[in-house]
């Protein structure tokens, strides 16, 4: 299997109220059949029912979701002022900020929020991860002194 994430699909409860969050952020999607996707730079990002997903992949969506489902969205900037900004718009679209922005024991600058239905992202200012004029990021070889 070639390391490689195509799309990444987040189960909602409620579609409209998703994709307008997302509107909000800036994004900008296409919604067809009942599902919305956004271009994210390399890969797509796919809004759709939590329980067509979950049945979609023979599981039990459940009534309600865990508190933390195990996975975070992570959304890289170029300097410390774009992180304040963006978790100021995720929190003035309807998110939740649960980790304001501060600087971590690495020495990064970050903070974290949650979308509508509890998809967490993480928003970092990490100069060690640059980011190409393209926003696509590639990693450093930790190997290296």
């Amino acid at each position: 299997m070639e390391q490689r994430v195509t799309l990444i699909t987040l189960g909602v409860s409620d579609l409209a109220r998703s994709k307008a969050f997302y509107e909000a952020l800036g994004w900008r999607g296409q919604e067809v059949q009942e599902t919305v996707f956004f271009q994210a730079g390399g890969l797509g990002l796919v809004l759709w029912s939590r329980e067509k997903l979950a049945a979609d992949c023979g599981l039990d969506a459940g009534k309600e979701p865990p508190a933390f489902g195990g996975i975070v969205l992570a959304h890289n900037v170029r300097d410390d002022s774009e992180v304040d900004a963006l978790l100021d718009t995720a929190r003035a679209a309807g998110g939740t900020v649960t980790k304001p922005a501060a600087r971590n024991d690495i020495g990064f600058y970050s903070g974290a929020f949650t979308d509508p239905d509890g998809h967490a992202w993480e928003v970092a200012h990490n100069p060690g991860f640059p980011l190409a004029e393209d926003g696509t990021v590639t990693l450093p070889d930790f190997g290296r002194p």
